[in-house]
């Protein structure tokens, strides 16, 4: 079943747990590495090189110094800001926004995973062969199949009947008889006033 309420899908997003959070900093890789791993997107890791693809910031180029994966934001370095006293500060970026230029495979499942995910090269398959006389229904058997399918139509769907409301019980019955003399006895106090 797919979550459609927006508060529930705001509520998983910053409430996953950690192996979770590591599949949502995917990135797409650049063309070259695609065609080379047979990969479209994958998570960014610490030092791996990116081109900013989205923002004010569009266009620059660095290593990933860090990741915050609390806030789902990556830091590149050079993408930063000066401010009013002078020191310059990093900007986080979402990883949707930036492409993978040069992946850092030191870790060894990192190229395992890369391995496993990427598309293998499949066998080239023998062009089909036409269906001969031999195979063809004759004309024959294929009107019985259309007469059998005629046959079976599909059944219109009855609805239930509601039940009827049962009559009053006895003491349903005081119920009412009480309601109504008491109702009779009120409009008779206020004619004569009280009395």
């Amino acid at each position: 079943m797919q979550i459609t309420k927006p508060s529930t899908r705001r509520k998983n997003l910053f409430q996953a747990p950690k192996h979770r959070r590591h599949k949502q900093f995917s990135a797409s890789l650049s063309s070259d590495l695609k065609r080379q791993h047979g990969v479209n997107a994958f998570p960014v890791k610490t030092g791996d090189t990116v081109r900013v693809i989205r923002g004010d910031r569009a266009g620059f180029e660095g290593k990933i110094t860090s990741a915050n994966r609390g806030k789902y934001r990556i830091f590149v370095e050079g993408v930063t800001r000066e401010k009013v006293d002078g020191t310059a500060i990093p900007i986080p970026i979402h990883p949707s926004k930036v492409m993978i230029i040069s992946l850092n495979l030191d870790d060894k499942r990192r190229k395992e995973r890369l391995k496993r995910r990427g598309i293998t090269p499949q066998k080239k398959r023998a062009p089909r062969k036409k269906a001969s006389a031999s195979t063809k229904l004759p004309v024959e058997e294929a009107e019985k199949t259309k007469e059998s399918l005629e046959k079976k139509k599909p059944v219109a769907k009855t609805r239930k009947k509601k039940k009827p409301a049962k009559p009053a019980t006895g003491d349903a019955k005081k119920k009412s008889s009480i309601k109504t003399s008491s109702s009779a006895g009120q409009s008779k106090m206020r004619k004569s006033g009280g009395k």
